[in-house]
């Protein structure tokens, strides 16, 4: 199969990815930035139902599907299979979030990939899980940030549950995903054997309580929701600057110290309840109201400049046009270039990743595709002639 991009370090793979919606493609698209050979299967047009991530040539899912190539086939035909058979032998990864009985059906559960590739790596991602009670429910981000306890710590004290403002268990399942899949190509790369890799959406989130998780697996305690201010560190949350709110972080002495003398509150140092990080913690809904009286002296621009020259974390709170427009956003280029044939130029993120001895491509090789884009290269590729690639399209085997 051909490599997109042989200067990075995944050019050697060659990745099916039959996922839909967000988590599964954010494993896959950490595959394809780093240089994957990314075949994207989808249904034939007509029996593509579409994403919850929006319209193909919309933002989402260009985003998302960047730097993959697109194969429709119609997997419920014997030579659709027989053509799946053949992508399999020649693939190292297979990346799915089917129902059981849907990969069994469509021959892509792990016994029958493995008796095809005996070293493949198949990669599943689901709501909850791929055995137990709910393995049968569907799951979304929605649904698993109520489940996992993350609303019942998000949003203001006493306000009730809230949802995080970005689908956090999908890109979350999807790094974790990712990150198992590199795990099995290393493993592969030492003994040759391949291996079946899957998480969820419920495991996912479950891990990224971190902290909160540990509060009460060891110490039975039950976190709830401190609104914008840190759970267990003070002070440290959202204060009133003159002209608007900012972030800061003082919760080590030295912080505490040089923040008061910033904000002419020596008062503050002197008073007994804040006399030490353990006093200052027992009493942090007093010391939070004192301390956001000083910051109301003073601009957004004062707190930030000041405090960051002392030592104390302090930040703006942006909306996300402001945030790719900061100096630092801008300095990090963020964005990439992909080019659409309809859409012309997009800019799309780039993968966070940095690698010093893999700079980031100047730009995206594919922007995402259309349904069946390169289906005629695709099936070329795989050793078929000119003749039966007609033949195939035109019993709609392949679109």
């Amino acid at each position: 199969m051909s490599e997109p991009s042989s200067s990075l370090p995944l050019s050697h793979c060659t990745v099916l990815d039959f996922t839909i919606a967000r988590a599964g493609p954010t494993a896959v698209r950490l595959l394809a930035d780093w240089g994957a050979n990314v075949i994207r299967i989808e249904p034939p047009p007509p029996r593509d139902r579409g994403s919850v991530t929006g319209r193909r040539r919309g933002s989402d899912e260009q985003n998302m599907h960047r730097n993959k190539r697109s194969l429709c086939v119609d997997l419920k035909s014997e030579r659709g299979r027989e053509l799946l058979a053949r992508l399999v032998t020649r693939c190292d990864v297979v990346v799915e979030n089917f129902r059981a009985d849907v990969k069994q059906r469509l021959g892509l559960d792990y016994g029958q990939l493995k008796a095809l590739h005996p070293g493949i790596i198949l990669a599943s991602i689901s709501g909850f899980g791929q055995d137990g009670p709910y393995s049968d429910r569907p799951g979304v981000d929605q649904i698993m940030q109520g489940m996992s306890g993350l609303m019942s710590v998000t949003g203001e004290r006493g306000g009730g549950p809230t949802r995080a403002g970005i689908a956090i268990s999908d890109t979350t399942a999807g790094m974790f995903l990712g990150q198992g899949i590199l795990l099995a190509l290393l493993h592969r790369e030492r003994t040759g054997e391949g291996q079946w890799v899957h998480t969820s959406l419920l495991e996912g989130m479950l891990a990224k309580l971190d902290f909160q998780a540990a509060r009460y697996t060891v110490d039975n305690e039950v976190a709830s929701a401190q609104g914008n201010s840190h759970p267990t560190l003070v002070p440290m949350g959202t204060f009133q600057a003159r002209d608007g709110q900012v972030n800061l972080a003082a919760s080590t002495e030295r912080m505490w110290q040089n923040l008061c003398a910033v904000l002419g509150a020596e008062a503050l140092l002197a008073n007994p309840d804040y006399a030490s990080v353990g006093s200052r913690i027992s009493h942090r809904y007093q010391l939070d109201a004192q301390v956001n009286a000083f910051t109301a002296g003073f601009t957004c621009d004062e707190l930030v400049a000041r405090l960051n020259k002392v030592g104390v974390p302090c930040g703006p709170i942006y909306n996300i046009g402001e945030a790719f427009e900061d100096v630092q956003t801008r300095h990090l280029r963020m964005t990439r270039p992909a080019h659409h044939p309809v859409l012309g130029e997009l800019d799309l993120l780039r993968s966070p990743i940095n690698l010093s001895a893999f700079p980031h491509p100047a730009r995206f090789h594919h922007a995402g595709p259309d349904p069946g884009e390169h289906s005629a290269d695709l099936l070329r590729e795989l050793g078929y002639d000119e003749s039966t690639v007609r033949e195939l399209i035109n019993q709609e085997v392949v679109v």
